[in-house]
């Protein structure tokens, strides 16, 4: 068996062993076994069974990167991607624009586009046609659409009273008190590196819970894992089809698309596998595969499956190879027996990792332009946008279509990509409809 691996995921090669591949592959897990308890409380919003949510998320994890690291020998592990769940929970389902079969079917179409677009080259082409303050703005929307859900499902920022507006809630909310302890022990582990930081967060508020009567102990912590079948093909694609669907189905795929980029190529630069052109060699594979999770993904009743950026953790500590991956997959179905204890978790205890992942993927506002007024105002309007309509989609289509119309306005025709014009058509008609 060791020559078989040694062989197969050309471990002397790389200058790797299995111990070492092992051993990344847990700590990938440990940092991003977070997902199992968020995605469920997340789902929860949408009107979904917690249970099978929990199950099918352990199941389609495990999977992908299994195969994942078979496919590509890559030290890549996927999962439901953070900012498309919140987005397809609160943003769609919970507003009242579709339900959670339909909106799983736009899930599943753009997974079929994303695919599509990887099997005939064209991933170049979509890349280049979103200017790249436009690619950054939606990065950093998302993290502050991430944030926002974290602080209203750790009841820190609540409705006022006989009014729309939010305000901050009372500090006498000994549940209030949690979610921020969590959210600066978290914040503080992560300063430290420590690894499992957001992990470690969660079950820290998860225990003390206990004595305010906020967690509660479940009867056993072992057993067969509850049925997912409730939630298994249960997809309505013909009804996502509607035109007015076209930019919430564009959102699932821009946050897969350059989410999936991002993370492959950042990875990849971090384990030493990118040429002396800072490309990475087969990276259609690892595309393929992302997409193909989404669409199977959407099928059992999972949002947007994409590569994680949490996977650096593993080849941090020396993974270089697909069985890092396998390892990491194998820990994702081991789990299935532990769900009483993943279930006792409070809501609360999940608030922290959502503001803290949202505070993360902020970093990419770092890189927007600034020196440029209208490339900087697209950005603010898209970001802004996103933040007080506490919708990713309304944020994307104003950001795109101011775009267009301010460099129009400025005589800079030449900084527009022929595609955003047709793109505006649908996003307009988007806008009509709201």
């Amino acid at each position: 068996m060791s020559n078989f691996l040694n062989r197969f995921f050309k471990l002397n090669e790389l200058n790797t062993n299995i111990k070492t591949e092992v051993l990344a592959g847990i700590t990938t897990f440990i940092t991003m076994a977070y997902i199992i308890i968020v995605q469920p409380n997340l789902m929860e919003a949408a009107g979904m069974p917690v249970g099978a949510v929990m199950v099918s998320t352990m199941i389609v994890s495990g999977l992908f990167t299994i195969i994942m690291g078979i496919v590509t020998n890559r030290p890549f592990a996927l999962a439901p991607a953070m900012g498309s769940n919140a987005f397809f929970s609160y943003s769609i389902v919970a507003a009242g624009l579709a339900t959670w079969q339909t909106a799983l079917g736009m899930i599943f179409i753009s997974g079929v586009i994303f695919l599509l677009l990887t099997l005939l080259g064209l991933r170049e082409a979509i890349s280049n046609m979103l200017p790249k303050n436009i690619k950054l703005a939606i990065s950093g929307s998302v993290g502050i659409f991430i944030v926002g859900t974290g602080l209203v499902n750790g009841g820190i920022i609540i409705q006022r009273e006989g009014s729309n507006n939010m305000t901050l809630a009372s500090l006498h909310d000994p549940s209030v008190l949690l979610a921020l302890i969590g959210i600066l022990v978290t914040i503080g582990l992560m300063a430290r590196k420590v690894k499992g930081a957001v992990l470690w967060g969660i079950l820290l508020v998860t225990v003390l819970g206990f004595p305010l009567g906020i967690t509660k102990l479940p009867d056993t912590l072992f057993q067969l894992p509850p049925d997912p079948t409730p939630i298994f093909f249960q997809i309505d694609w013909i009804s996502a089809l509607k035109l007015s669907f076209f930019p919430l189905i564009f959102t699932f795929f821009t946050g897969d698309f350059f989410s999936t980029l991002g993370t492959i190529l950042g990875v990849s630069e971090k384990a030493g596998l990118l040429d002396k052109d800072g490309n990475l060699p087969g990276i259609k594979k690892p595309f393929l595969v992302d997409s193909s999770a989404t669409i199977v993904g959407s099928l059992m009743g999972v949002t947007t499956v994409t590569t994680y950026v949490e996977s650096a953790s593993g080849v941090g500590e020396g993974g270089k190879t697909g069985l890092t991956s396998i390892s990491t997959g194998l820990l994702f179905w081991f789990s299935l027996f532990l769900t009483p204890i993943f279930l006792m978790i409070p809501g609360v205890a999940t608030a922290p990792a959502l503001v803290v992942i949202g505070i993360l993927i902020l970093e990419s506002l770092r890189n927007i332009n600034f020196d440029k007024l209208d490339e900087l105002a697209t950005a603010l309007i898209l970001i802004l946008v996103t933040a007080f309509s506490f919708s990713i989609a309304n944020g994307i289509v104003f950001g795109i279509i101011s775009y267009v119309i301010i460099k129009l306005i400025t005589g800079k025709v030449r900084d527009i990509p022929i595609g955003l014009y047709f793109l505006c058509i649908p996003l307009a008609y988007y806008l009509w409809l709201i």
